[in-house]
């Protein structure tokens, strides 16, 4: 994909389904009794792998745009796969899953691409195999066996590391369980869509206070359960509107509007670190939809760097780079453009995504001209630098792809993305929406 500078954002877009929010909202609808309907379904390549694995679970699954119908089969009445599982490039998909298939009475293996098969699994498998699971890995990667036959029991299960995946993996468990699971965090809050996807569909989740300890969070579930279909519409992907936000607040006289975003607290961190920085963001019309607060985004552009005045170097680290992981590529874009810079520190877990994040990031800022160090757990981007048009690298990770995207947008000359095709993974027509709001 080539891209040339742009003179300013402007315009009006509605965004695809969260991608998050429809992987859970297929999954929980595939276990409860009866027939759910989820309009906005994600047009993501990953969501469309969960909703392959179903299918080969034996889970009617009926597609029409962006409609999904999904008769759900009940908590432990899915059918044993002809073969393997395939989840492409989705992690969500294996591990969500692994939870749901830990309970099941047949044996199931779940594999993925080459990039999945890198990724770790040790985290889900522990707690797992502390519920009386037998899961077989490549010493902690997938393909993942998962033996089945076995009764689930229930366990308090303190996370080691946040993670929104980990997290949702024991609930899933946790339905199918002779008992109650308990699952705390207390390295800050991760993703609580699963949590409000149960509780939309009124399984037997509940949330446990822990006295003065604000920063302890706990929920449990009930097994074995039982829950009724329901009806779903997902929000628009607030990762995804992300870039156009990032893209608007850099670039004089830009102002766009985004309808339907999902404005859940547990994701939008991003807009309170713009708006520290000077970004002219507002929020309209919230409402709740699916049990996920929904709202239109006013973003208007170039106060970032008209504000040369603001010599504080901007450290992202601890609970916010926990809070922020999606969006550090971008945020390293961003700070390529703030006077004092930006610090991303304790994002180790970067170099686990779809490909180390921190050294594609690095590489390609590095080729536009921005004062790049990289450490272990993130990266130091010393001072504003002034972007020139380069080959960038995708690495086939779709955020990289479109955080660069933006990069390429402030640049002075064209600039061109390798492997740009990998948006698919979570946002098909990126670049189309992209281009509708871009003036040169």
């Amino acid at each position: 994909m080539r891209i040339k500078p742009a003179r300013r954002l402007t315009g009006r877009c509605h965004l695809p389904g969260d991608k998050s929010i429809s992987h859970r909202a297929a999954l929980i609808a595939a276990l409860a009794n009866g027939t759910s309907y989820i309009s906005n379904f994600s047009a993501s390549q990953d969501c469309a792998a969960t909703l392959g694995c179903l299918a080969a679970l034996g889970v009617s699954v009926e597609r029409q745009g962006t409609r999904i119908k999904i008769e759900g089969t009940g908590m432990r009445s899915l059918h044993p796969p002809a073969g393997p599982l395939n989840c492409g490039n989705s992690g969500t998909t294996m591990r969500l899953l692994a939870g749901i298939l830990a309970a099941q009475d047949f044996p199931t293996i779940l594999a993925g691409d080459d990039s999945l098969n890198q990724r770790p699994m040790k985290r889900i498998i522990e707690p797992l195999e502390r519920m009386g699971a037998r899961v077989v890995s490549r010493e902690g990667h997938p393909p993942l066996q998962i033996a089945g036959g076995k009764t689930l029991k229930p366990i308090r299960y303190e996370l080691p590391v946040p993670s929104a995946q980990v997290k949702s993996c024991v609930l899933l468990a946790g339905l199918q369980a002779e008992g109650r699971t308990e699952i705390i965090e207390r390295h800050g809050s991760t993703r609580d869509h699963t949590e409000r996807m149960l509780q939309w569909f009124r399984a037997p989740i509940e949330f446990v206070s822990d006295g003065d300890k604000a920063e302890v969070r706990t929920c449990a579930v009930t097994g074995p359960a039982r829950f009724s279909a329901r009806d779903v519409r997902v929000p628009g992907d607030f990762s995804a509107a992300a870039f156009f936000i990032a893209a608007a607040a850099l670039l004089e006289n830009s102002e766009i509007e985004i309808e339907g975003v999902g404005l859940n607290p547990t994701r939008t961190q991003f807009l309170d670190t713009l708006r520290a920085l000077g970004a002219e963001i507002d929020i309209g019309s919230k409402r709740d939809e699916s049990n996920e607060p929904v709202g239109v985004i006013r973003a208007r552009g170039g106060k970032l760097r008209e504000s040369p005045e603001k010599e504080l170097t901007l450290t992202i680290s601890g609970q916010l780079s926990a809070a922020l992981i999606d969006e550090l590529p971008l945020l390293a874009v961003v700070g390529s453009q703030l006077p004092a810079g930006l610090v991303i520190r304790d994002a180790r877990e970067l170099r686990f995504k779809e490909t180390d994040r921190i050294a594609a990031t690095a590489k390609n800022l590095k080729a536009m001209g921005a004062a790049v160090e990289e450490f272990d757990d993130g990266l130091r981007i010393v001072g504003a630098a002034r972007l020139k048009g380069a080959t960038l690298e995708s690495f086939g990770d779709h955020r990289i792809a479109m955080a660069f995207s933006v990069a390429a947008l402030l640049a002075d000359g064209e600039s061109e993305i390798a492997g740009s095709e990998c948006v698919a993974v979570s946002f098909p027509n990126f670049f189309e929406v992209l281009e509708s709001l871009v003036e040169t």
